[in-house]
């Protein structure tokens, strides 16, 4: 049982299933408890030996943790941003309304189908491991960025990411990950990536 100051793997808000069959359940649930499980668990392992290293006044150990921490730490916080920003069909996946965030996509990129090539271009090209995200700058423009291996997104207020680890489309498209890139855009959440736009607006104006 995780203690009170240890980090726990959040639980989906859908079945494993509810996403198919632009994502399998087997992906769905290997991903999440064997991935993002084992970025818990790590996470809180390094946690823990760095909180020994500065105990002990062990720099080196300290300097040597650091790695462990942000490489796990970003793979929880990211998975954690992922799940929510996806949704089945029949809840309104992959439907944008109306509203300020669709305005302001078609105010920062011409369109939303320019956004979308644009976004599903940076997924696709990403080389080796990460994420593509949408995210709002501290200028309250909204901009597309490629993030390599679980790199967290901290220069920009995450609105929309997609993961394109090889875990998390393979077994389902192989190699293709531009087709897994082209059918992810049925599943997102925007009713979550809108919450999270005005939520980073809000905060910029206070």
């Amino acid at each position: 049982m995780a203690t009170a100051n240890e980090h726990t793997l959040p639980q989906l808000p859908y079945a494993y299933n509810a996403l198919e069959p632009v994502i399998s359940a087997q992906i769905m649930e290997i991903h999440h408890t064997k991935h993002h499980q084992a970025y818990v668990t790590n996470l809180n392992a390094a946690e823990k030996a760095y909180a020994s290293a500065v105990s002990n006044k062990d720099i080196k150990q300290q300097i040597a943790t650091q790695s462990a921490i942000k490489f796990n730490g970003g793979g929880h916080i990211n998975h954690s941003l992922f799940w929510k920003n996806l949704a089945p069909v029949s809840e309104g996946g992959g439907q944008l309304q109306d509203g300020p965030l669709k305005q302001q996509i078609e105010k920062d990129f011409g369109s939303f189908d320019k956004f979308k090539s644009l976004f599903s271009t940076a997924a696709s090209t990403i080389q080796g491991s990460g994420w593509a995200w949408l995210g709002l700058n501290n200028l309250g423009r909204l901009e597309v960025l490629q993030l390599k291996d679980q790199d967290p997104l901290t220069t920009h207020a995450p609105i929309l990411g997609l993961d394109v680890w090889e875990h998390a489309f393979y077994l389902d498209y192989k190699n293709a990950k531009p087709k897994y890139v082209e059918e992810a855009w049925k599943v997102y959440n925007w009713k979550e990536a809108e919450k999270r736009f005005n939520e980073a607006k809000q905060k910029a104006s206070l």
